[in-house]
């Protein structure tokens, strides 16, 4: 990117929120907008960006961010659903020819095919976001499953959902995101950013969340879908063991041809995993060689016509 581009500057957010009315942030879209401009940095550093990099900015709002990545990276794809602020972006960055704006709701989109022409043109893909939260979860999930060609991905998230992300068998935010988000990636809290750096303040912290996305997911299972599947089931319904979660869920939820109780039994006994056991407690190793084993005792049962094999 040339010099020109670099020096070309956007209104910082904070005066154009008090200047322009119509767009201060809006409830329904969970917009807070990030003020403190010295937090720039840290997620910036989290990106590691090259000037070879492409960049998917979710939620691109005053641009601030938006400005930031341009600077650094080869190509900015910065997509943005409020009408309002897509407007502003146009304007903003009319002239940085790294930079594109796309009017849409990220959930809609095909990340895939959004970033077709990037990732054949550039070193790396990568993924940064000031997220809202009450789609922080959805986003997420989204990402891991269609884009699995990203290099990491750096969001600005709810505290709790950040600690969700990382948390360890047998802790209170331990649950299904978490198996799921440590599966595809190496994820880590970078940093903690307090309610006032953003307009409106939020009533809690937020958190800058660097995933690192694995060339190999953390455990092979014979079956990602019958690993999900479990999984879900089994944080489904927490107060119970994973054996009654489990027998409770069926074989339909569990993706299985037979899920009766002396199947899972069977399963549970070659996955060396406790039938008293409950989900919180399985680390994701556990949690594969028990999806593995379900799907091995499921397939010979349906097989057999006298039910559960001795073997």
């Amino acid at each position: 990117m040339g010099e020109g581009v670099r020096s070309r500057t956007v209104k910082p957010c904070a005066r154009r929120l008090r200047g322009n009315p119509s767009i201060r942030p809006r409830k329904n879209l969970g917009q807070n907008f990030l003020v403190d401009h010295s937090w720039l940095n840290v997620i910036i550093s989290a990106a590691d960006l090259g000037r070879a990099d492409a960049v998917l900015e979710i939620g691109a709002g005053t641009g601030v961010l938006t400005r930031a990545l341009a600077e650094r990276a080869a190509h900015v794809i910065a997509v943005e659903l409020d009408d309002r602020l897509v407007e502003s972006l146009r304007t903003d960055f009319r002239g940085w020819p790294n930079v594109d704006i796309v009017h849409a709701d990220v959930l809609d989109v095909c990340l895939t095919e959004l970033m077709q022409f990037d990732r054949l043109a550039y070193r790396k893909c990568k993924v940064v976001a000031n997220l809202p939260y009450y789609i922080t979860s959805p986003v997420i999930l989204k990402i891991l499953d269609e884009a699995r060609f990203l290099e990491r991905v750096v969001v600005l998230v709810q505290k709790e959902v950040a600690e969700r992300m990382v948390a360890a068998p047998g802790s209170k935010r331990y649950g299904a995101f978490s198996v799921v988000v440590q599966y595809r990636t190496l994820p880590e809290i970078v940093a903690i950013v307090p309610p006032d750096a953003f307009r409106p303040a939020p009533k809690v912290d937020s958190a800058v969340v660097r995933l690192v996305m694995r060339r190999e997911p953390a455990v092979k299972v014979v079956s990602e879908d019958v690993l999900f599947r479990v999984v879900r089931a089994g944080f489904g319904m927490r107060r119970k063991t994973l054996l009654r979660a489990l027998v409770m869920a069926g074989p339909g939820a569990l993706g299985l041809p037979r899920a009766d109780e002396s199947v899972i039994r069977k399963a549970m006994e070659m996955a060396a995993v406790q039938p008293e056991r409950r989900a919180e407690t399985l680390s994701l190793d556990e949690f594969g060689r028990l999806a593995d084993a379900l799907l091995a005792v499921a397939m010979r049962v349906r097989q057999e016509p006298n039910g559960v094999s001795s073997s």
